[in-house]
């Protein structure tokens, strides 16, 4: 009889060093927009130059994070994560170097701008892959974690306001260099179980050398992907929304309501939609639904809200309200997510799966957020928020179309488990479960 394997409650240390690392990295992720803005403003740049300089790092986090996700399959995940953080202390220095010097020029922030997006594109790949390793409850760890970043999301513009007004942009930077500093401390001291034989990432020695064991890790990392049809269905109808709904809304709803209502309503609704994630996150932990994903496609209902409130010129009370409807939509459909993924994917490919899927759902945001100027000129701002709220409805009952989206049943603790009707199984290496169905 084999072993009990020890309890990984969520108040150990590991996890506990975890949450610290996600939340205070979160903090420094949501004060660099407002120092990114204010400090190339501050230096006699535009609008046009803040969305190139955001554009590079989004660019870059796309196109590289699936080999973050071999990298992190391949390698020690820890590593990984470690070395992305400590890249971007110096990434967040340099760019403090360039703010606090006066001496700002655009391409210069862009390259650091894209080195940060490559990094970050090292890093993520591999929090799926953690999660399961230092928690047992996957659910609650998941839905902990993103009550945190959403915390953080409130206050970390507010944290950046304050210090662009007492420093400068480059004090602003200086912060969140520490914030990465802070995570790799944490991830350094996390100590994780090791994979068990069968779900650690077979050794290659495949004719053609490295570049054909790499390519070979790729096309195994797509077959997981593509071999689940709950998936690629959600990435695919994510994909449309991200186009149509979602990447329109954010500048559309931030140039109205600042117009509209003023600056400081802007301010107000985003603090509205950050405390709509935090309660998101907090039905999470409690909530655990036998049909996650058609749990988070139902409560997607809500996405809409936010749009459509500002769309149809609501006071700014009901605004709010839409956006913290919206934000709770988000927590809660995200942590149905993650949760689904990180269960029911083999840990030996979960960081390339997990790639994939982070590329498909932002790859299409750089295109909705470009069609924004042209749809509103063509057919009026308002009009084009209430059809981006319609869209988001559209996007819930979309997902709750699919069988296999609607109908995949929850697995906790047995991950690696396959929906019926999907692929055939692998093996019980990949599957971790014996061929006859009961837990190794």
């Amino acid at each position: 009889m084999l072993p009990e394997p020890p309890r990984r409650p969520l108040r150990s240390r590991e996890f506990g060093l975890f949450f610290v690392a996600r939340g205070i990295a979160r903090l420094g992720d949501m004060m660099a927009p407002v120092a990114l803005a204010a400090g190339l403003i501050m230096h006699g740049y535009g609008a046009g130059a803040v969305g190139l300089a955001m554009a590079s790092m989004t660019a870059c986090f796309a196109g590289f994070v699936i080999f973050g996700g071999v990298f992190a399959d391949r390698f020690n995940p820890r590593a990984v994560m470690i070395g992305a953080d400590l890249a971007r202390v110096g990434t967040q220095l340099a760019m403090a170097g360039l703010f606090l010097s006066g001496h700002v020029v655009l391409w210069q922030v862009c390259v650091l701008g894209a080195l940060n997006g490559t990094a970050a594109a090292m890093f993520q790949p591999g929090v799926a892959g953690v999660i399961p390793r230092i928690a047992d409850d996957v659910q609650g760890a998941n839905a902990s974690i993103r009550t945190a970043e959403s915390a953080m999301t409130l206050a970390g513009p507010a944290a950046a306001g304050a210090l662009v007004g007492l420093t400068s942009a480059g004090g602003v930077y200086v912060a969140h260099a520490g914030t990465y500093a802070v995570s790799a401390l944490c991830l350094a001291l996390l100590r994780l179980p090791p994979r068990p034989a069968d779900d650690a990432p077979p050794e290659r020695v495949a004719e053609g050398g490295r570049g054909r064991a790499f390519r070979a890790d790729l096309a195994e990392g797509w077959r997981e992907f593509s071999s689940r049809t709950w998936m690629w269905a959600v990435i695919a109808i994510w994909m449309v929304f991200m186009i149509g709904s979602w990447g329109p809304t954010v500048p559309l709803v931030a140039a109205r309501v600042v117009e509209d209502y003023g600056a400081g309503a802007y301010g107000a609704v985003n603090s509205a939609m950050g405390a709509g994630m935090v309660v998101g996150g907090l039905v999470a932990l409690r909530l655990r639904p036998v049909r996650p994903l058609r749990a988070g496609a139902v409560a997607a209902l809500g996405f809409g809200a936010q749009p459509a409130a500002v769309g149809l010129q609501l006071p700014v009370p009901a605004i709010a309200g839409g956006m913290a409807v919206a934000g709770a939509a988000l927590a809660f459909w995200g942590v149905m997510w993650a949760t689904s993924v990180q269960t029911q994917v083999p840990p030996a490919a979960l960081s390339r799966v997990n790639a994939y899927e982070i590329a498909g759902s932002v790859a299409m945001l750089p295109v909705g957020n470009a069609l924004a100027g042209p749809a509103s000129a063509a057919f009026g701002a308002h009009e084009v928020l209430v059809f981006n709220g319609v869209l988001a409805v559209l996007t819930a009952l979309a997902l709750l179309s699919v069988p296999a989206i609607r109908n995949l049943r929850r697995a906790d603790g047995i991950r690696g488990e396959r929906l019926k009707g999907d692929a055939p199984r692998t093996d019980a290496r990949m599957t971790g479960r014996s061929g006859d169905g009961k837990t190794g």
